[in-house]
């Protein structure tokens, strides 16, 4: 494909408002794992996180299990009273904080400190209350809401067995008692991959519908003011990689799964909220045993890359409006791919993916979208352990700031070197932010601006989309001294032409 120069006019006045958004859109996870400390990604290296070391692992005739001891490691818990943490977290602003991943769908809550870390039979992974007020602390520190998923694994019940809230009043309690009570939940993480999940040994959809039905029914009866979730399934509307090898790739693993359909057909329960995941495909990770889920370095800024989000948001509205009708469409985790993160996941390369997937999506429904994850893997808005923050980490804090609730369309269809997207202005003065997505590596973008405008232009250093910093209006984004952030200053721009830079993201606050 042939990359052409774009040309954008921008004319306010024909602006047209599309909806009102969820102001907690740009939210983020909190894995189980996390706060429990266990088994996760190992990181890349430096090298293989610039692209100048290449990152493969063989597969394995004994499947992706057998591979895991060469693909994770044991982390501690993290530390969700570190200042800079805190600090870091509560600059993005109002948000919704999500603790859950398959490892919540394992973890059995000791509380009152009975089993001496060892988890119970039928149980993995044990969660002591001293953490989960660590999290509860951290919820109420940032002024965020909390959403989870419960337990609902062999440890609790059998598959013939329906599920019983044991396990979940535990933590429906003292969460409540502390005083930070859970505003959200799901029955559990990505359901449609059944037994991979931790579900019970022949665990069925007609399971799931059941036991869904009775955890809903027992929240709505003892915390009425907690949103149910659901079903937070994964791999609906994902775009694969054409090639030969079709052999071990994600669409084999989703078929052999089952359909959000099939989680809540005849449920009686009905969701307040309508969710999903979406990663654009498997990381170098998993790329060996899911050669057509995994997209390479060089095609994150394409149009077909970047589209994927876009379509599993097209894909699932229809199955939100009819198991959840007039409800929000919530992307309960979110990132650039399954697997912990590709190796340029840390870098501004995907910064293109993340804010085209914000802007697109408000401009398709509303809702909330909650980045895998805030401070752990490769993906995470900041470095796990040192919580230094990466280039999506500034990318979202400028969106939150700058972008209102208010989506307009913009009547520009999206393009390469032009990706054109309007809200209200954050600060509620008149006026309005567009956001114009040059993703060309090759081509400059001229912009016709009606008057003069204040103007926040991302790149990657140094011209490097793979960059591990990113400058705005070519100054790099790093924190001060005491771990301050540095001023997200614009650029005053004059009524005229600008011309955008290859491979650049701009905001012009009009």
């Amino acid at each position: 494909m042939i990359s052409m120069a774009q040309f954008v006019k921008l004319v306010p006045e024909n602006l047209k408002a599309l909806r009102e958004v969820n102001p907690r859109l740009m939210s983020y996870n909190v894995e189980f794992a996390e706060v429990t400390g266990g088994t996760f990604w190992k990181a890349y290296t430096p090298e293989q996180v610039a692209g100048t070391e290449e990152f493969h692992v063989a597969p394995s005739a004994d499947g992706i299990a057998a591979m895991y001891k060469d693909l994770m490691q044991v982390y501690a818990p993290i530390d969700l009273y570190n200042e800079k943490l805190r600090s870091l977290a509560k600059e993005l602003g109002t948000a919704w904080v999500r603790v859950s991943g398959t490892w919540a769908t394992k973890t059995y809550y000791d509380f009152d400190n009975t089993t001496g870390g060892i988890a119970p039979e039928g149980y993995l992974n044990v969660l002591t209350k001293e953490q989960w007020i660590g999290v509860l602390d951290f919820v109420k520190a940032i002024d965020a809401k909390l959403m989870i998923s419960v337990a609902n694994c062999p440890g609790l019940h059998s598959a013939e067995e329906p599920w019983n809230p044991s396990e979940a009043e535990k933590i429906f309690r003292l969460s409540k008692e502390y005083g930070v009570p859970i505003d959200g939940a799901e029955f559990a993480n990505e359901p449609n991959m059944m037994e991979d999940t931790g579900f019970p040994a022949g665990y069925t959809p007609s399971d799931y519908r059941r036991d869904q039905d009775l955890f809903f029914a027992w929240v709505r009866a003892n915390y009425p003011e907690c949103i149910c979730i659901g079903p937070s399934s994964v791999g609906e509307g994902l775009s694969f990689n054409s090639g030969d090898n079709k052999s071990g790739g994600i669409e084999q693993l989703v078929r052999e799964n089952c359909s959000t359909a099939e989680l809540l057909e005849g449920t009686k329960e009905p969701l307040d909220v309508f969710s999903y995941h979406y990663y654009n495909g498997v990381s170098e990770r998993l790329a060996s045993v899911m050669p057509s889920g995994h997209w390479l370095a060089d095609t994150a800024h394409t149009e077909a890359y970047l589209d994927v989000a876009l379509n599993c948001a097209r894909t699932y509205a229809p199955l939100r409006d009819k198991y959840c009708p007039g409800g929000e469409m919530w992307v309960t985790e979110s990132g650039d791919a399954g697997g912990g993160g590709d190796t340029w996941a840390s870098t501004y390369l995907d910064v293109f993916r993340t804010l085209n997937e914000l802007a697109g999506f408000a401009a398709i429904t509303d809702g909330v979208i909650f980045h895998n994850t805030l401070a752990s893997s490769d993906y995470g808005f900041l470095a796990r352990e040192v919580f230094d923050p990466r280039p999506n980490y500034f990318a979202v804090l400028l969106w939150n700031r700058l972008m209102g609730t208010t989506v307009y369309d913009t009547a520009e269809p999206i393009r390469e070197g032009a990706h054109v997207f309007a809200h209200s202005r954050k600060d509620g003065k008149e006026g309005v932010v567009y956001l114009v997505i040059n993703n060309s590596l090759t081509e400059t973008t001229t912009v016709e601006l009606p008057k003069s405008a204040e103007r926040y232009t991302l790149a990657g250093e140094g011209g490097n989309v793979r960059a591990a910093v990113m400058t705005l209006n070519d100054k790099p984004l790093v924190l001060g001294a005491g771990n301050s952030l540095p001023e997200l200053t614009p650029a005053a721009q004059e009524a005229g032409t600008v011309t955008l830079a290859p491979a650049t993201c701009t905001f012009f606050v009009l």
